[in-house]
């Protein structure tokens, strides 16, 4: 009698079963991992036809918001031919007073760029939690500044805390004063000018306001010094944003400025 040679196959066949199986599983498995690949990494959608062709971002042309119970909108302007003039078209300044400045005016603070000062406009200055502080002198100011921000001039920080314009700027940004105790240290600020000691008032900072502060620029030690004074008042670091760029920057990526009412030119 012959005996056929039978393969592993025939003589068990749930073997063919099961590789197939295995073979579907992973198939299935592939596919829907490379699914899941393509749907992770889909491209958003294009602008539509029509908008603007100098965009902030590929998908935003602009930035509308509200604060202060006014509304307000940034974007870039449209004239691809347009250049700065004046002022901030210099590159080069005495130095010092006008030299450049470190990306970190005091360890703790935030450095931002144009694009997280916007979120910053969304996520905080929208909501109430946030301020967008132009800390130059109200000459500075009134030339024109970004949208939404206010001016409190970094002297302003600077002042005895005894002054009452002092104790109202920092109950704006949400701290609160205390009761008044007498310096016997070294630490914040010592004496004044005349030698006469000064009185500092207990300060809470633990509802105290989000600030992203401004200049002029890079060459501009307007908004680091007020900064400075801020950190050495308690103002907690992790609430301190430092846009260096300032409006030499703002301008230069051809942003929109506002002029304050009042005032009669604007920044160029």
């Amino acid at each position: 009698m012959k005996v056929h040679d039978m393969t592993t196959a025939q003589r068990r066949p749930w073997m063919g079963w099961t590789a197939a199986l295995v073979l579907g599983l992973a198939s299935t498995m592939a596919a829907l991992a490379a699914e899941t690949v393509v749907k992770k990494e889909a491209p958003r959608t294009a602008p539509p036809a029509g908008t603007k062709e100098v965009r902030i971002t590929p998908f935003m042309s602009e930035l509308a918001f509200t604060a202060h119970g006014k509304k307000y909108t940034i974007e870039r302007v449209q004239d691809q031919e347009n250049a700065l003039t004046g002022g901030f078209a210099k590159t080069s300044r005495k130095c010092p007073p006008f030299c450049v400045h470190e990306m970190v005016p005091v360890p703790g603070v935030a450095t931002v760029g144009e694009l997280e000062l916007l979120e910053f406009i969304k996520n905080k200055l929208e909501k109430g939690t946030g301020v967008l502080l132009d800390a130059r002198t109200e000459e500075w100011f009134k030339k024109g500044t970004i949208p939404g921000s206010i001016n409190i001039p970094f002297t302003t920080f600077e002042l005895n805390e005894a002054d009452p314009k002092f104790a109202k700027t920092l109950e704006s940004l949400g701290v609160k004063r205390g009761t008044s105790v007498n310096f016997s240290n070294s630490d914040l600020r010592g004496t004044d000018d005349f030698g006469q000691t000064r009185r500092s008032f207990s300060l809470d900072f633990s509802h105290a306001k989000e600030l992203l502060l401004f200049c002029n620029g890079a060459w501009c030690d307007q908004s680091p010094r007020a900064i400075r004074a801020l950190v050495k008042l308690g103002y907690p670091t992790s609430k301190l944003y430092y846009y260096r760029g300032g409006m030499q920057e703002w301008l230069l990526l051809g942003f929109n400025v506002i002029v304050p009412e009042g005032a009669k030119t604007a920044a160029r």
